[in-house]
């Protein structure tokens, strides 16, 4: 190889192009520039704002992520389903009201005060539910006017109430526990927030209910159409959210005790650059609790950090304004480039240097010949897109097609068929094992296994992961050929690991060692991978010496053995 080969081929191996690639493609891609972010927000202002990182600052930081972080959480909920709620500060002053007066004036009970609280919440949640879900009314002007009518009815009853609030003390040892306790000297508010955001987590990642928010946002027609309820739906996520923000609001009042006039003004811009800033999308359908974390810390230690540096709250205001407007400004250019830059980067070509080509000149083992210009034709007119055709001990023909279908032909002549059996997918190499069963690879489904009554069984569509792999490769994309070993074993190839089978041709321009080999034991279920790193292997099968395997890698025109036993064993 010359030094300009030589070159060209490490430029191309170095180039970092496919591992971009897939870092873009993982989910957790989202939530890298928010973490950054807090982490860059948490060393500067570490280093400026003296006591920062103290025992006491870190707990009264706990205790208003705990507040901010359900507020946060019901907007989560929210926006993931294509909404949006602006009321959310007045909610949560009213739900101090009702607490701080039935706490403290009224002596009410925990339960009774707790109910109360998260009764308003309901209430104020069904009445945005209402108007967005089934009246259909838009998210952004609705909920700006209850957050009017809202805050309108604080400041009614506030001034009435407020000198009875100040002057009156709460009697109950489990709300001054929510307020002040801790457990293993960790805050208790906080404590409970995270049980509710892991509950949290675990419906909307785990749970139906999670999957129909996250579709409803994502494409609210699309949703309808395939049978989810979207006005109940919404209606749902604006209730959990206003409850959420109550919630938070009985924690405001079981720690601070009292409320001014003011109390819930500016939370929306609070939340809505946390939510925001955390990486969910205005536009729904994406949206996580981590990222709402993110979010709410990254304002808490903003705020706290302004404040401790003597900070104006206008000016403070107008940085959070700030942050918010650049978050919104990423997202939009974020959703709308990613996939733009994703197909720019995901296929990298690599240096394929091609071998001489082979003679096929007369008396050689690759000479042209004529010999198949008589053969027949089989399935004309019927059978689209065969890829392996194998016999029976009876000399009945087996082929796939491209329907998913595994169709039989009789002999002698061939002319007659039937389905088989139906696996779907598009079926590629074929093999009998000794039970007279029918091996097959799915391109996108796997390893299957069909009896000789016709039932389909799926023998394995996973394998071990890559060590040195970015994504989970562990999932079989393009099963290729199959072949089965003297003992029982079955080896078959995997062309690439990176893309489907729609997007074959798409290896063929990288041409990289994205295929392995792959053997899997029907005796114990196992499946492991013994070969990686090669250049689209396609077809395989088992050699006479009963030691190894021939294999072919299609974009580096070569065919392989590989010794699975014998005193080569393990050498290609």
């Amino acid at each position: 190889m010359s030094m300009a080969e030589s070159l060209v081929r490490w430029r191309y191996r170095l180039l970092p192009h496919h591992v971009v690639g897939e870092i873009l493609t993982k989910k957790w891609i989202d939530s890298v520039i928010p973490f950054t972010a807090l982490v860059i927000l948490c060393a500067i202002f570490g280093v400026i704002v003296p006591g920062f990182f103290d025992v006491a600052t870190l707990t009264n930081l706990s205790g208003q992520t705990a507040e901010l972080g359900l507020v946060v959480l019901g907007m989560t909920i929210v926006m993931v389903s294509g909404g949006i709620d602006l009321s959310v500060g007045s909610t949560f002053a009213l739900a101090v009201l009702v607490t701080l007066y039935g706490m403290n004036v009224e002596q009410w009970s925990f339960g009774t005060g707790l109910l109360a609280c998260l009764g308003l919440g309901v209430v104020c949640g069904a009445i945005n539910g209402f108007l967005v879900g089934f009246l259909r009314m838009r998210a952004f002007l609705t909920t700006l006017v209850t957050l009017i009518i809202y805050r309108s009815t604080f400041d009614i009853i506030f001034p009435h109430v407020s000198t009875a609030i100040v002057t009156s003390g709460p009697d109950s040892p489990t709300y001054d526990f929510l307020g002040f306790g801790t457990i293993w000297g960790v805050p208790t508010s906080f404590a409970v927030f995270m049980v509710i955001a892991i509950v949290i987590h675990l419906v909307l990642s785990r749970a139906r209910y999670g999957w129909r928010l996250f579709a409803v946002g994502g494409a609210r027609r699309s949703a309808y159409n395939a049978g989810i309820n979207v006005r109940f739906t919404l209606f749902s996520a604006y209730v959990l959210c206003s409850v959420l923000v109550a919630l938070s609001g009985f924690f405001f009042s079981a720690r601070i005790g009292s409320a001014a006039s003011d109390i819930g003004t500016g939370l929306e811009l609070q939340v809505l650059t946390a939510t925001v800033l955390g990486g969910i999308s205005l536009g729904g359908g994406r949206g996580s609790v981590a990222k709402a974390l993110m979010g709410t810390l990254f304002v808490l230690v903003l705020s706290n950090s302004l404040l401790a540096l003597a900070v104006p709250g206008p000016v403070n205001y107008l940085i959070l304004g700030l942050v918010l407007l650049l978050s919104v400004m990423l997202d939009v250019r974020w959703v709308k480039n990613r996939h733009k830059i994703l197909r720019s980067v995901y296929i990298s070509p690599t240096f394929a240097k091609m071998p001489q080509a082979i003679s096929t000149e007369p008396g050689v083992p690759m000479a042209v010949n004529d010999r198949l210009k008589d053969v027949g034709v089989i399935g004309l007119g019927f059978l689209d897109g065969s890829e392996d055709v194998i016999f029976d001990r009876q000399d009945r023909l087996y082929t796939g097609s491209r329907q998913g279908d595994i169709l039989r032909f009789q002999p002698p002549h061939y002319t007659e068929s039937e389905v088989f059996a139906h696996i779907g997918g598009s079926p590629l190499g074929m093999a009998f094992d000794r039970d007279d069963n029918l091996v097959i690879c799915v391109a996108g489904m796997g390893l299957y296994q069909v009896s000789p009554a016709g039932e389909v069984k799926l023998l394995t569509a996973e394998t071990n992961r890559s060590l040195t792999s970015v994504v989970d490769d562990s999932t079989m994309k393009l099963a290729d050929d199959c072949d089965i070993l003297p003992d029982g074993r079955i080896v078959f190839s995997e062309a690439t690991v990176r893309f489907e089978m729609h997007d074959w041709y798409a290896d063929a321009l990288e041409s990289r060692g994205n295929g392995r080999i792959i053997v899997h034991d029907p005796r114990t279920g196992s499946t492991r991978t013994l070969l990686s790193n090669l250049v689209f292997p396609n077809g395989i099968c088992t050699a006479f010496d009963g030691q190894s395997v021939l294999f072919a890698e299609s974009w580096a025109c070569r065919i392989s053995r590989y010794y699975f036993d014998g005193p080569k064993k393990g050498r290609v």
